[in-house]
């Protein structure tokens, strides 16, 4: 049986639910000093040390698999990131950030939640530190292969918005993102080559505009002064950067082995 339209069609009953659901905290509103974004210490710090289990990492996926796909690849239209090849500290930062409602992401908070990576991994309360599990999961999506066609922006090289959108990127976005999106796993910075253009757009505005709580002030304050027209024609650039051969899948066809 092929699982993955179903898993498709799950994920897109689930978005939609979801849609209009309000931040929970939005109150509290970004951290305003770059000293108070990544503070260590918490479940994030303890994930970092633990050693990963390929095996539970698999397990506690199958969950996550319902919105990002068994791939880890999300949805070219932007619904759900790629996951896919992400930096570990950066997934381990996001996840526990939402674990800990630090960042707001209803459609993905039920799913996080201790219950469910438990007993997806076949765990009950007090059997294993849910911190491992984070560790687990995180080391396995770092290493799955990347989606080789992602979802890109409306203006292909050559056109003057590509070619504006080059000169926002090297002017703004290099400094913590590299020349080619590649990020930082030791400083927290995403890898962005390669992620969908619409999930981008959605993540960019919600920084600019203090709607996502867990933002990087340094790049808060950078964004702040960008158009609309600047945010996409930035953001189009981006998505055209693709990461390194050995780190995409062969084809877009790919289907991932481990849950044959």
């Amino acid at each position: 049986m092929n699982i993955k339209p179903i898993i498709t069609a799950v994920a897109a009953v689930v978005g939609l639910a979801l849609a209009g659901f309000t931040f929970a905290n939005e109150k509290q509103g970004q951290v305003s000093d770059v000293k108070d974004w990544n503070l260590a210490g918490g479940e994030k710090s303890e994930a970092m040390l633990l050693e990963p289990d390929r095996e539970r990492g698999i397990a506690v996926y199958e969950v996550c698999s319902a919105c990002h796909l068994l791939e880890g690849w999300g949805l070219s239209d932007g619904t759900f990131p790629q996951l896919a090849g992400q930096h570990r500290n950066v997934l381990i930062k996001q996840l526990t950030d939402i674990r800990a409602q630090n960042r707001d992401n209803p459609t993905m908070y039920p799913f996080a939640l201790d219950d469910q990576i438990m007993a997806v991994s076949g765990f009950k309360h007090g059997e294993i530190n849910p911190a491992q599990l984070v560790a687990d999961v995180t080391a396995y999506i770092s290493k799955l292969p990347m989606n080789p066609e992602p979802g890109q922006g409306p203006w292909e090289e050559g056109t003057p918005e590509f070619e504006q959108g080059r000169k926002l990127y090297l002017d703004n976005c290099t400094q913590c993102h590299g020349d080619n999106g590649e990020g930082s796993d030791e400083k927290f910075y995403p890898r962005i080559q390669g992620q969908h253009y619409n999930y981008m757009l959605r993540q960019f505005e919600w920084i600019r505009d203090g709607k996502r709580r867990n933002a990087n002030p340094d790049m808060v304050k950078q964004i702040k002064g960008f158009s609309d027209k600047d945010m996409q024609m930035v953001i189009n650039y981006t998505s055209r950067h693709m990461p390194a051969k050995e780190l995409l899948a062969p084809s877009a066809d790919w289907q991932n082995p481990d849950y044959d």
